[in-house]
């Protein structure tokens, strides 16, 4: 009976340690496979060593004509996707982590070790900015305002206080309403962009502002800014304390800070230009 064949899946780029070594005997990765770690030589220009963290999958679900029906299914992906972060997260608890991008595969052990040993100034590099780092993310969502069309200043000021509105009119003052219960609410989130913008600038290493999610990421509430914080460790409880006591002077947003994640937003660099705070549509 033949052994089916498989590749090499790489989570993770980081450095061996006696404790991780420990964490590996009983982590397992994509499909319950055990995860192994594959080093490399020090190089002549470095005596650091890197490992892939590592685990083999099945070829017939990870070669390139399969990856790409596979990642049309949604609940394959959401699979594979749990199992990469739980072993990147659980590595990250141990030590200094560069996650690698979903479905990372080699075609054995001998052609991963060549790709880690090309790359090791890069991730040697990588993994020395990220040490005692942990990511965070902060994201604005606004509440929904609220409908009721009260009066409005300067809305018929001359007519009686009995009479009874026309339709039209009705609706145009509820659409009045809304127009400025948005623009309040935008306006709030300009304001607290800026400052968790001035709280990060004391805390932070590093800022990666990613598109706000929309749809079922979103959820019911509209999401306007979504940013990830490279956070030193010693800053993590002064970060989050200051964007609590920040987020109590916005009470019509929703500010969420989730973490501590290992850093997958900074495992390449971050844009030079981040685009702006959110803005109000016109």
């Amino acid at each position: 009976m033949n052994t089916p064949a498989t590749l090499l899946y790489v989570y993770a780029v980081t450095r061996p340690t006696r404790s991780l070594d420990e964490v590996l005997d009983t982590l397992r990765g994509i499909g319950q496979a055990p995860v192994l770690l594959l080093p490399t030589t020090p190089t002549a220009t470095s005596t650091a060593t890197l490992a892939f963290a590592a685990s083999e999958v099945p070829e017939d679900d990870f070669n390139e004509h399969a990856l790409k029906d596979h990642f049309e299914n949604l609940e394959w992906l959401e699979s594979v996707a749990r199992a990469h972060h739980d072993v990147v997260q659980t590595i990250a608890t141990h030590a200094t982590v560069l996650p690698l991008r979903l479905a990372t595969v080699y075609q054995d052990q001998s052609r991963a070790r060549q790709a880690l040993a090309a790359q090791h100034h890069t991730f040697t590099r990588r993994l020395d900015e990220l040490d005692a780092h942990t990511e965070y993310g902060v994201k604005i969502y606004l509440t929904p305002p609220s409908t009721a069309p009260g009066p409005q200043p300067g809305d018929d000021a001359a007519a009686p206080q009995n009479a009874p509105a026309s339709p039209g009119k009705a609706y145009l003052h509820a659409r009045r309403a809304q127009t400025h219960a948005r623009e309040a609410v935008y306006t709030q989130a300009q304001q607290a962009a800026v400052a968790i913008e001035a709280i990060a600038a004391r805390h932070a290493s590093l800022r990666v502002r990613h598109a706000p999610q929309s749809g079922a990421l979103g959820g019911p509430q509209e999401n306007v800014l979504n940013d990830a914080y490279l956070i030193p460790d010693d800053q993590a409880e002064p970060f989050q304390n200051a964007l609590a006591d920040a987020a109590r002077a916005f009470p019509d947003l929703r500010i969420e800070v989730t973490g501590p994640w290992a850093p997958y937003s900074f495992a390449m660099p971050a844009p030079d230009s981040p685009p702006g705070p959110p803005e109000a549509p016109s």
